[in-house]
């Protein structure tokens, strides 16, 4: 499977006190939920549009990059 020497480097780490690793999800507000739908529903009504050649790719982005920065949602930096 593995050449030997790729054996020999490979280490394994055994993690400790797992429960010491704190993370808190903060619960998105009514507003932000609601932003998220917007974009999403926006999101589905545009691609709509480019699949029935009503609008073509080019106005497709520009209509994209106006609903992220209209609606903020959640990912919108990765999409960018």
């Amino acid at each position: 499977m593995f050449p030997r020497k790729e054996v020999e480097k490979m280490r394994v780490t055994k993690l400790e006190a797992v429960d010491s690793i704190k993370y808190e999800a903060k619960k998105p507000s009514q507003a932000a939920i609601k932003n998220e739908h917007d974009y999403l529903v926006a999101e589905n009504l545009t691609k709509k549009l480019l699949e029935r050649g009503l609008i073509n790719q080019s106005e497709f982005d520009k209509i994209m990059v106006k609903n992220r920065e209209t609606f903020s949602p959640f990912l919108a930096d990765i999409m960018a």
